[in-house]
Formats: structure tokens, sequence, C-alpha cells
């Protein structure tokens, strides 16, 4: 793999795929997972480590059958476990976290997907019958009912002087002149929509069309902060005791009439009918509730559910306005009344998913025109504006709604029997079946033998308590988490409290009142979850899988951080598990537009640590290498050679990614310097310690910061010349 990987190849294909990923490995459609790595990548390393011949770029669009046993200690979303599977491997993949768990196991669950189709719509339309009025509204052209696509609301906040209550826009811009044919902004006098070919500004402000007072794009919150509209009075909404109040302002509708005869899309203010509609939901649901399963689960104290406790949330139903709940209480009922087990169980895993856009977190992309997934930030975004999706949805109209995530399901599962690569081709897009190639697996309870079927053996516990024999492992490849880049447990809650009432019975996972565990390997400071806590359990599953690894096998892990301490635990598990680690390689990890990440001057990139269990000999041997290495040098020329490697990938490589990469590496030598006296049996805290130092020691003879500016500067002027080369 040292040798074999092309690194220039595959982040290119990373690249395209992490654009619109679903595309690419529509086996993600199954259920939303955070951070998951390029299905590429990974195919890419593993094709690089058991092909015995040709190149990686021959045989990527070329069907495999290895055999043997490829393991995963924290499987997340499944992508290395997929990724094996589909080439053949058997596979033992780990979770802590019973919705991952979940995720993977159905992602690998054979399904009769014509049953699954005729079900999902005898659902849909059972529960259209209850809640289809309710997502009606008259069209503004033809005057008949027509389908809502999403309702628009505003927080609202009483004035502590004179308790008038306020709305609370940060901006009255509902559409760009993008995918619309004018800016479409709210008077906040009189509730008007206008349209406007510029934009007005409180500078040089529109006249509205109905009450011709000023239209400006700017709202009338600033940094959390207004002056009431009653008394003038001004005050902070920095904190709030209970959920705040909202109001309806405006909605995107579909009307299959007069849709096609008008430019751009159909917008609304709410008139008194839509209100009332609104106001019916909220006494059914009134009547109702007491036979729905809704969730009345708390929202425990965490890093990010914190933040909804600054806003008054302290239930997880608070998330929902009084339509949502009714509707998803309908829908999730329904499920659990059909006697088909493995379709039962796909519909409840495209609920779980359906609730991201389901929600009163959900915010709506003016220039996209479209819902956001409450996860588009990997974390809980409370703004001041939400949009309320369909529940169910319009065929073909919209994204979000439960159909359309019947019809990803469909489609990760068609892609599952099928699989199929993506390339560039003419500059456009060609399909690439893979024949011979599927993802599924038997699902085993111990470890994987023989090879008459692709066997998973998935296990939702800690990785370090799962019953492995020596040499039982062919290789390993994961994805672990970023110490505390994503607080997965808090997230994925979320989703979990919905399905623990009707999976707790026969899953054991589902039974406790949270996904969070004590044992999960994120740094939390609420659960005073630091470095040495995730140090100390990196190691321990670093060691365990190792010692199930045979000689000579790949433990390959993907990295990515900021923060260069970050790196510390690698170095620590690397060792203690007795691993050499023989690269580091460059690979595309994420996208730069990602909203988690857009505008914050991270890295897209990711290390790849190639790691080795060698023998005595073979460590010997290496230390002998290692005797010959200038770091500063090395690195440098590392770096220099990664930097090109990804801009010829269409990488804009920035400073950012030097500095992610340069870590990398540098934590890389930090395993060999320390190797010839590490002592795995020394106190955990004199080991962070040694690699600390180790690690100064490296950075401060490497001038990282020197380093990242002569290579950014080295590829700039490269950059410039390519034009010129390729002439030549």
């Amino acid at each position: 793999m040292e040798s074999g990987f092309d690194a220039a190849f595959s982040t290119g294909l990373a690249l395209k795929e992490k654009q619109i990923q679903q595309n690419y490995r529509p086996i993600i459609g199954i259920h939303k997972w955070f951070a998951r790595r390029p299905g590429t990548l990974f195919r890419s390393l593993m094709l690089a480590e058991f092909c015995e011949s040709g190149t990686l770029k021959d045989n990527f669009w070329i069907a495999q059958k290895f055999r043997g046993v490829i393991g995963d200690p924290f499987m997340g979303g499944g992508t290395p476990v997929f990724e094996a599977n589909r080439l053949g491997f058997h596979v033992v993949g780990c979770d802590i976290n019973p919705m991952a768990h979940w995720i993977v196991r159905q992602s690998l669950s054979e399904l009769e997907i014509n049953t699954f189709r005729k079900e999902a719509e005898r659902l849909v339309q059972s529960v259209q019958q209850k809640v289809d009025r309710l997502y009606q509204t008259t069209c503004l052209d033809c005057g008949k009912e027509a389908e809502v696509k999403y309702f628009m609301w505003v927080k609202t906040a009483p004035c502590p002087k004179c308790h008038g209550i306020n709305d609370l826009f940060p901006g009255y811009l509902l559409a760009e002149a993008v995918r619309h044919p004018k800016n479409l902004l709210l008077c906040s006098g009189c509730g008007t929509l206008n349209e406007f070919s510029e934009l007005p500004t409180r500078k040089s402000p529109a006249i509205c069309k109905s009450c011709e007072q000023p239209v400006h794009i700017e709202g009338n919150v600033s940094k959390k902060k207004l002056d009431c509209c009653h008394c003038g009075h001004g005050f902070s909404i920095s904190q709030f005791k209970k959920p705040p109040a909202h109001r309806m302002w405006a909605i995107e509708y579909h009307c299959e009439a007069c849709y096609h005869t008008k430019a751009g899309r159909q917008f609304k203010a709410p008139d008194a009918n839509d209100l009332k509609k609104f106001h019916l939901a909220k006494k059914k649901l009134a009547s109702l509730s007491d036979s729905l399963p809704i969730p009345e689960d708390p929202i425990p104290a965490g890093d990010e559910s914190d933040r909804l406790h600054r806003w008054g949330y302290s239930k997880y139903r608070e998330l929902f306005n009084e339509r949502q709940l009714l509707g998803l209480g309908f829908l999730l009922k329904g499920i659990v009344a059909i006697s088909d087990i493995p379709v039962r169980e796909a519909l409840l895993t495209v609920f779980s998913d359906t609730l991201r856009y389901q929600n009163m977190l959900c915010r709506y992309d003016t220039y996209a025109l479209k819902c956001q997934d409450i996860f588009s930030i990997h974390g809980f975004p409370v703004g001041l504006i939400q949009c309320e999706n369909n529940l169910l949805g319009i065929e073909k109209v919209g994204s979000g709604a439960f159909v359309h995530f019947v019809e990803k399901y469909i489609r990760a599962k068609q892609y599952c029997l099928a699989p199929f690569e993506t390339r560039q081709k003419g500059g456009k897009k060609e399909t690439v079946p893979i024949p011979g190639e599927t993802i599924k697996a038997t699902l085993v309870s111990g470890q994987p033998s023989g090879f008459k079927t692709k066997q998973a053996f998935l296990i939702n516990q800690p990785s370090q308590a799962v019953p492995l024999t020596k040499d039982s492992l062919d290789g390993v490849f994961t994805d672990p988490p970023y110490y505390d880049n994503v607080q997965y447990a808090e997230l994925i809650d979320f989703c979990f409290v919905w399905l623990r009432q009707v999976l707790g019975e026969k899953f054991p996972g589902f039974r406790a009142p949270s996904t969070r565990s004590a044992e999960e390997l994120t740094g939390n400071e609420t659960e005073k979850r630091g470095l040495e806590h995730f140090t100390n359990g990196l190691s321990e599953v670093f060691t365990h899988f190792a010692q199930a690894l045979k000689v000579g096998g790949p433990f390959v892990f993907t990295y990515h951080h900021n923060d260069p301490t970050a790196y510390l635990p690698l170095v620590v598990a690397i060792l203690d598990a007795q691993l050499i680690c023989t690269a580091t390689l460059p690979a595309a990890g994420e996208m730069s537009a990602s909203l988690h990440i857009a505008k914050t001057g991270s890295s897209i990139l990711d290390s790849v640590f190639v790691c080795r269990k060698m023998t005595r000999n073979q460590q010997k041997n290496e230390q002998l290498e290692l005797l010959t290495v200038q770091p500063q040098v090395e690195c440098f020329k590392i770096l220099k050679d990664d930097g090109l490697m990804m801009q010829q990938a269409g990488v804009r490589v920035s400073k950012g990614d030097l500095r992610c990469l340069m870590a990398g590496h540098v934590a890389r030598l930090a395993t060999r310097i320390l190797q010839s006296k590490w002592d795995r049996f020394l106190p955990l805290k004199v080991k962070m310690d040694m690699a600390t130092e180790c690690i100064k020691k490296i950075s401060d003879q490497v001038e990282i910061e020197f380093a990242v500016t002569e290579v950014s500067d080295f590829l700039a002027v490269s950059k410039r010349n390519e034009p010129s080369l390729v002439e030549k």
C-alpha cells in the first residue's frame, strides 16, 4: 500500500464523491451519520494493499473477490465495512453507539425491495388521510388547493418592559434572485412578500407594494439584540427560560396546475385558513397525544446539547411543533403495526432519518430554496428563522419529506445489489457498473468463518471488549473519532429517542435512555472526558485489534484535526499497540463547501496512517533505517510532494491543509523515534508526556509554520506555471 496507493488518483475520485456523496455511494442514503469519509478512499486503500498485480487506476474499476477478514473498531456509518464487504471480505465491525450499529446492520441486511415499496405506499396513503389537509393552502393564482412545500416560521420574544411581542428577524430575505426571478423580501410593517430586482438595504431601501413602508434585507435583530417594535426599549435575547414561541410568516407551495406557467417558485404570506389549519393540528394533537408514540425524553446536559438548553428547550419533543408531532406520531404508529419484520425495520430507519428535516431547528436556504438538514453543521443550529417541511412530501418535488427518504432507501438497496463507480469522461459523468460485487452479508454472532457467504460480525459495545482471536484479522481499516470534532452521541440521540420506544424490547442497545456512554471516545467537557480519556481508550482499542491482526497485516486509519495536540493520542496508541507506522498518506476527507467547515479555515485533507504489525527483527530493521532520517529534510520534502499530488488532483491546497498533513508526518516520526524506548506499561501520564515532548521537539526542528509557508508559496508558483508546462 505504501507504494501502490495513488494519492492523486484516489483524491480526484474522493473530491467528486464528496460533492454529492449519495450519488457516488447511494448506500449512505440508508441513514445519516457524521463526517463520513469517502468510500472511494477506502476502496483505493484496500485495493492498493491486497491486489497482487496491476495499478490502482486499473484495478479500481474491476470486481474483486478477496478472502479474509477486515476489522473496523470504529465503524460509525460503516464506510470501511461496506467497502471491505463489497470486495469479498468478511467484516468485524464495532461501535459503542447503538444507532451506528443499527445503521450498519440495516445497510448490510437484505430487503425485498418491491414489498418494501408497496408497504411504504400503503403507509403514506394511510397517514395522508389523517394529515393531508394540514399541508394544503390556497393557490394565489388559480384559487385552488395546492400542496405546501415549506412553512416559514420566525421566533418571537416579549419585550421585558411593555411585554409586547416582537418578531426576531436576522434578515427579511426569503429568496435570492438566483433560482427565483427576483429577490423576495418580507415587509416588516405589513407582512407582504415583495419582489425586487435589486437587493434593498437599510441605506437604500425599496418600497412595499402594499403599505408603502421601507423594505430592506437587514432584520430587526443584530448580535442577539433588538429594539422593541412597540415601545422602543432595547433588550437582549441571549437566554430563554422556556422554548421560544414562533409565528408563521411565509409559505412556499406547489400548485400543479399553475407551477409550469410561472417563472420561479410559488410563495405567499399565510392567510387565515393556513393559521386555522395549524390550530386544528394543535387541537388534534392534544386529544390524541396519549395514543401516539411521541418521546417525552429530557435533553441531557452536554457540550452540544447545552446549546438547546440556552434556548429554553428541555425535552426533545419541544424541538418539533404540534403539526410535526401529530404527523410523526401517526407515521411511527403506522410503521409499528407492519407485520413484515425486515420491512418494518427498514421503514423505522427511514422514519428516523426523516426526522432530520422534520423539526423546528431546520432552516431555509435562501439561495438553493430548500430546507436544510438539522445536522448540516454537525451540531444543533438554533436559528431565528425555521423551516417546517411537508411531512409526507410531494412526489418529485422538494426534498426532505418521508417519500423522498423512502426513495433514497430504495436506491441504496438497489446499489447494494449492483454497486457501481462514477468517473468523468469527456467532461461528463459516466456510471461504471462493477458486475460481481455486492454489499450484503449474513449477520453472525461470532467471528466469521468459512467462505460460502460473506459474513458480518457487528457488535454494539466498546471495541476493546470484543472477543477476537489472535491472527484472525487480515487487516484493520477504520475512521476513528477525531477527538472532540463531533459529539456523535449527543447529536444522534435526537433520532434515538424516537426509535427506542419501539426497538427497546428486541434490541438491548435501545433500552438505555440515551446513546451516550462514559466510554465513548470523544473529548467532552461536560462529561469531563479529556485528552487522557481519549488517549487511554484509543490505546486500548488499537492494542486489542492489533493483537488480532496477522503479522505484516495493515492497520490503517484516517485522521484530521486542526489542533496538533490532538495527534498526541495517536502516537501513544500506535506505540502501545506495538505497531510500526510506515507511512502517512494524503487524502481528501471533506469538501470545502461543507457547511460545518465552510469559511472556518479548516483542512479538507486527512492523513491516512498506515501501520503494520511486525516481527521483532522487522522492527529492528525499521529502527536502523530511522538512524539516517533528518526530520526537517524529510518532512519538508514529503509535505512538498503531498501538496503537489493534492494540487494535481484538483485540491486548492490551503495552509490549513498543509498544517494537517504536517501534523500527521510529525506524529509518524514521533512513533518511530520513541519506538525503541517505549514501555507500554508505564503510567499513561508519563507516556503522554514523552509523546508531547517528542512531538514538540520534531515540530521545532521542522519549523512547521515556516515549512507550511514555503510549501504554500511553492504550490502557488507551480499552479501559475501549470499552463506553460502543459504547453511544453
